[in-house]
């Protein structure tokens, strides 16, 4: 599989010296590209998968993609990216980069939640301090952790943001960080309408947004079955939709979703099960898709089970590493679909390198894996089974089989999968920390850029670090890297703490994924994007 890598324009916006965001970022799609063609019907519902979220859907409380999927269709931010990760303005007029740490952003006015409250700087700085104090315990809290005033320890206000007036407001950073107008464009970043504050459960349920989509009345929301979405009529940006709205159905099964894909049920289909791997090209011709995505799996092993903390540990981490065959298991059971990782991020976003020093701990070597084991036993002997848990509805359970089947054949243990029925229900045992089994992990990018990758997965107490990892030489690696203001310097600090985390295992990388997927005889102008999420509000349905 050939990788492609996204430049992103972005990245170089992010240097001193009064640069703005303006426009559609050169080098990316335009997000109005291929809209409203004279065949199509501007009133028709597409349907598509979907999965159940974990939490009520409140931008910063929604770290999965099953919600960040909805979030990202009903509300929108201050920038987009485009197809390629390339950003362009979508709430923001314009962002400046004063300094490396100084922002001013300002907004387009006239924009409107849907129940008409215009959009203003007040509900992003409402919305990113409720996100940020400590007491309302926030999934993405770390997300602010750059903005002047923010706290883990205890609520305190985030001091770095300043209305200017009813559309303007400044951003002042603790320290720099050279990526952060590049991730504005993710949920946890999006304005919330006042009335979210007089009861936020009851809003998650409801959530009243300002994107290009809006819920389709009272219940759209049947947990554990769907969503219907609509198209917002008072939107006013680049991503409007071409299609009357979105039909998300929480499938059990991605076989029953492709079934449905086949049967001309569904029209669009972004996980194509392992089981049609073989057959899915042929069946779906020039409807089927298979790209490179922001997207790395691995699995996760918390240093508080038995047998994996300190020296013991690690070796056992190592170890297992070792004890897996990607190779075989992605060319057998992924088809071509995915490639061994030799790192933890993804060869689509810049400054991805496949030579990290130690990177071999990655490649199956049966004999290394068996000594380290046996120096692991030396200091307290193994006893029990090794399993990995994973959602049954995500169509994980071949490569898992595989997985726990190489690590048995090499170590002579006994290890095996561990199935939830649900994603969710997986999720809620990990957030809550009773999970007693190693389990799959991933990451799907939030924004095109190392940082997103790491930071949010291994730094101490970030939100996404299921493990609860901590390494001091980590996180200054990390702090050195996202204050860098050269992007190249930040890559390779970026690079560096890869290697520390090689060392350390916090997770076993396993592979980078392609979107595989595919869509119905019935839609057109389908795309993927960068993080391999379909382009919605561009699919446009034949008229009949």
């Amino acid at each position: 599989m050939k990788h492609k890598k996204i430049t992103l324009a972005g990245v170089a916006l992010l240097t001193a010296g009064a640069l703005a965001l303006s426009g559609c970022a050169s080098g990316g799609d335009s997000p109005d590209a291929d809209k409203g063609s004279s065949s199509a019907d501007a009133s028709a519902i597409i349907k598509v998968n979907g999965s159940e979220p974990q939490n009520p859907l409140i931008p910063t409380n929604t770290n999965e993609t099953g919600g960040g999927k909805i979030l990202d269709a009903i509300f929108a931010g201050l920038i987009g990216y485009a197809a390629d990760g390339a950003v362009f303005n979508e709430v923001a007029e314009e962002i400046t980069v004063d300094d490396p740490q100084n922002l001013t952003v300002k907004l387009r006015k006239g924009l409107k939640f849907t129940n008409g409250e215009e959009v203003t700087a007040d509900n992003f700085i409402k919305a990113w301090n409720y996100g940020a104090l400590a007491s309302n315990e926030q999934l993405s809290s770390y997300f602010f952790e750059d903005i002047e005033g923010f706290s883990y320890e205890e609520d305190s206000e985030l001091t770095g943001l300043k209305q200017v007036d009813d559309h303007t407001f400044t951003i002042k950073l603790n320290k720099p960080a050279s990526d952060f107008a590049q991730r504005l464009g993710y949920s946890a970043y999006y304005p919330l309408p006042d009335v979210a504050f007089e009861d936020m459960k009851a809003f998650g349920e409801n959530p009243i947004g300002n994107g290009p989509y809006m819920l389709d009345g009272e219940g759209a929301w049947q947990h554990d079955v769907g969503i219907n979405l609509v198209k917002n009529p008072d939107y006013d940006g680049p991503t409007e939709a071409a299609n009357g709205g979105l039909n998300i159905v929480f499938y059990a099964s991605q076989d029953s979703a492709y079934a449905d894909l086949l049967g001309d049920q569904l029209d669009v289909l972004d996980a194509i099960p392992d089981s049609a791997f073989g057959n899915y090209e042929s069946d779906l011709g020039d409807r089927a898709v298979n790209q490179p995505a922001a997207i790395f799996q691995s699995f996760t092993i918390p240093e508080r089970l038995a047998h994996f903390s300190g020296e013991e540990g690690n070796l056992r981490r190592q170890a297992i590493s070792m004890a897996i065959n990607r190779k075989e298991i992605t060319d057998v059971i992924f088809q071509g679909t995915r490639t061994p990782a030799s790192d933890f991020t993804s060869p689509v976003i810049d400054g991805w390198t496949d030579d990290l020093e130690g990177s071999e701990v990655l490649e199956y070597n049966e004999e290394k894996a068996k000594e380290l084991w046996a120096e692991a036993d030396k200091i307290s002997p193994w006893s029990g089974t090794f399993q990995i848990a994973y959602n049954a509805d995500g169509g994980h359970q071949a490569w898992v089989d595989a997985t726990t089947n190489s690590i048995k054949n090499t170590l002579g243990i006994d290890a095996s999968g561990a199935p939830y029925p649900t994603f969710a229900e997986l999720r809620g045992k990990v957030t809550d920390r009773t999970i007693e089994t190693a389990f799959r992990t991933g990451w799907q990018a939030d924004y095109p850029g190392l940082y997103n990758f790491l930071g949010p997965l291994y730094a101490t107490n970030a939100g996404s670090n299921d493990g609860d990892y901590s390494s001091p030489e980590f996180d200054k690696l990390l702090a050195e890297g996202v204050s860098e203001t050269d992007p190249e310097k930040a890559n390779e600090l970026y690079q560096q703490a890869q290697e520390v985390l090689l060392k350390d295992l916090p997770v076993v990388p396993l592979w980078y994924s392609n979107v595989v997927g595919g869509y119905g005889e019935k839609v057109d102008n389908v795309k993927f994007g960068w993080n391999s999420v379909p382009l919605f509000a561009e699919i446009e349905k034949k008229s009949e």
